[in-house]
């Protein structure tokens, strides 16, 4: 098979357009030549139809291998490659007429050749912005792309060629099967045209520049199309290149989907603000994990604490009381507040139900939230939170808000979040201060233990549908796998199991920053393929340059029976299918988080799906499971696992998990210690 240096395709395919075009030119010179002479015509139309095909073909390569190549692809650069073009398309063949009217009535204006030299630019110039469009909106609608997807354009991309071949069907006449092939890719277009997965992922500003280039996209379509219209009852064409069933689809195609994605843009800017300020408040929760770092005291973390509060609620004013070494309340980090009116307010607060009920050593500090009406002539709102480090409360944070029942419930679920992040980060520089003045080295790797201990779930959440069991062993006094659920919806369930490079306390502190993480961006129900890309740019700010994190992240949809997932960097998972009884590993391509950070990571995302059925058996693990070495240096491995799956498929979730790990360390040896972390997931589907 011949094989093209991919280098060359993109000159090749233009040097063929450019000799297809000039071909088709000098096809129609001498066709008017034929007939200003009154002789016999020897050119076929057929010829031209076979040079317009070629001409199609090299320009439809040329924007494919061109924009592949381009690494700048992000969606405003797109849209502008497209606007750009059809600005150029329109203005020549505005350019065109202009000169047209300039000439009135003379000789030159009535002129075949001059004619049709201009009908050929036109042809070409159109023929590219249509072309360049179309391939332009492939890349948009193949975003975050699904095996459908894939498919429905694979099967528009046939249909385009088979509508360049109708002309030798119907030579580019405007008779009813060319109106029924036109109604066809019309419907197909407008069925592609609702994959519009990019617009979201768009901030206000760049809302608002996209729109502008839809709307020139629009004008350019518009026109050109008109004067592709004005074309078919003109007689300066010999044989006509305009009126073809490829070219009126692919005006088809840029016109529906632009003005799709142009409604759908203009719909979604009222949302720009909420969607940003749900990644603001992930960038607030990486700050806060980054925290705990040592060196850095808690006022820093209580100062990102109260900012992040007040932007996640949009407060009016707050304040934090917290407690000193003599167990007295002083006020810290104040915010668009002084002094008189906080002292006002706080003493209302204090003797306003349900704030009054709060005690400093009540044991419901740890799960109570106090929120409810004041009784103020600004503020009608107040939101209070006590902040717990190690069970003991050390302070509350204080929101106010001018408007009556200004706390909504994910208002309050997310400061929730940011307070409990903030006491962790808080308990362990308190605890860190004082490893450093006792013994250093011992002291720390106590504070890591609770980390890592506080990282672990105490419960993991199921339903009726799914019974769910895990296990987790540091090789060392700390380590870095870590595992949680959260149940996102009624019947939807986040899982995810992941495991940072190196050991000991760095990496429970770089699994710290992942669970914040999660527990931010759980809360958008991203899909798999999100969450990763997320991940990775929150991560990309905070881990050392030579760490990083694999991890698997499941969504268990329990109603439909179906599980997406992407796997970054981490083991394969293990699935037994009962139906088939037989045990396989999922194997999903994806790059750990933090090693590739920058927007090319999303390039290395795969997101996949499959169905259970009852007594089918997940099992998630980590590298410490199948890399666990005998006296003889043998690993446990994969095909070991596998088999211990087939024999204890029939157990319930704990069962299996608990022979697994007994299996495990009868193969190490009860004597040996292991050389990585230990973490195992048991997933069995009852219904």
């Amino acid at each position: 098979m011949l094989n093209i240096p991919r280098p060359y395709i993109g000159k090749v395919s233009v040097l063929v357009a450019v000799l297809a075009w000039l071909a088709l030119l000098f096809v129609d010179i001498t066709r008017i030549f034929e007939t200003v002479n009154r002789l016999e015509p020897n050119m076929a139309p057929e010829v031209s139809y076979i040079l317009e095909i070629l001409f199609f073909i090299t320009v439809y390569l040329f924007y494919n291998y061109s924009i592949n190549k381009n690494e700048d692809r992000d969606f405003l650069n797109l849209i502008w490659r497209g606007a750009s073009t059809g600005l150029l398309a329109a203005a020549v063949a505005l350019l065109i007429n202009l000169f047209y009217q300039m000439l009135g009535e003379g000789r030159l204006a009535s002129d075949p050749l001059l004619k049709n030299f201009f009908y050929h630019v036109n042809f070409a110039l159109i023929t590219m912005f249509l072309i360049s469009c179309t391939l332009l909106w492939k890349h948009l609608i193949l975003y975050q792309k699904t095996k459908r997807v894939v498919q429905q354009w694979q099967a528009f991309e046939i249909l385009l060629l088979i509508c360049m071949f109708f002309i030798f069907f119907n030579e580019n006449n405007l008779d009813y099967s060319f109106l029924f092939g036109l109604t066809f890719l019309t419907f197909f277009s407008a069925s592609l045209s609702i994959n519009l997965k990019w617009i979201p992922y768009l901030t206000f500003k760049e809302k608002w520049k996209s729109i502008l280039f839809l709307a020139i996209i629009l004008a350019s379509t518009s026109y050109l199309f008109f004067e592709v219209i004005s074309y078919s009852g003109s007689n300066l064409t010999f044989v006509n290149l305009t009126d073809n069933l490829f070219l009126m689809g692919l005006f088809a195609f840029v016109l529906i989907y632009s003005l799709f994605s142009f409604l759908v843009t203009l719909f979604n800017l009222p949302t720009s603000s909420v969607f940003e300020q749900k990644l603001v408040e992930a960038i607030n929760f990486q700050r806060l994990s980054q925290s705990i770092k040592p060196g850095q005291d808690e006022t820093q973390v209580l100062d990102v604490l109260i900012d992040s509060s007040m932007s996640a609620a949009y407060a009016d004013g707050g304040w934090l009381e917290l407690l000193d070494s003599e167990q007295s309340p002083q006020f810290i980090q104040e915010r668009f507040i002084n002094e008189e009116i906080r002292n006002e307010l706080y003493e209302l607060i204090k003797n306003t139900k349900p704030f009054s009920e709060f005690k400093w050593d009540s044991s419901e500090n740890e799960s109570r939230i106090y929120q409810g009406k004041i009784p103020h002539n600004i503020f009608k709102s107040a939101l209070m939170i006590p902040l717990l480090v190690n069970k003991i409360t050390i302070g509350r944070l204080f929101l106010i808000k001018e408007v009556k029942d200004g706390f909504n419930k994910e208002m309050v679920n997310i400061i929730n979040t940011f307070v409990g992040q903030a006491c962790i980060s808080v308990e362990n520089y308190r605890l860190l201060n004082e490893a450093i003045k006792n013994e250093r080295y011992k002291e720390e790797l106590k504070i890591a233990q609770r980390v890592q201990r506080s990282l672990l779930p105490t419960e993991l959440h199921h339903n009726e549908t799914f019974e769910i069991s895990g296990f987790s062993e540091a090789a060392d006094e700390v380590g870095g796998d870590y595992y949680e659920t959260k149940e996102i919806a009624k019947n939807l369930f986040a899982i995810i199991i992941g495991d940072v490079s190196g050991k000991g306390t760095s990496a429970a502190f770089n699994m710290s920053q992942m669970k914040g993480i999660f527990h931010s961006l759980v809360q958008l129900n991203p899909s798999p393929g999100e969450f990763l890309a997320k991940a990775n740019i929150a991560l990309s700010q905070c881990l050392e340059r030579n760490h990083f994190i694999t991890t698997s992240y499941f969504l268990v949809d329990t109603q439909n029976k179906k599980i997406k997932y992407s796997r970054a960097g981490h083991c394969p998972t293990l699935f037994y299918d009962a139906s088939l009884d037989t045990c396989e590993y999922l194997n999903s391509d994806g790059l750990g988080l933090g090693i590739v950070r920058n927007s090319l990571y999303e390039n290395y995302i795969h997101e996949s799906d499959f169905d259970f059925e009852k007594d089918d058996v997940l099992v998630l693990f980590t590298d410490g499971i199948i890399e666990a070495k005998n006296k003889s240096g043998e690993e446990f491995g994969y095909e070991r696992l596998k088999k211990t799956l087939n024999k204890l498929h029939s157990f319930a979730s704990n069962e299996i998990q608990k022979r697994i790990m007994e299996e495990i360390y009868r193969f190490v040896g009860q004597n040996n210690l292991p050389d990585d972390d230990f973490s195992l997931l048991v997933i069995k589907f009852k219904l």
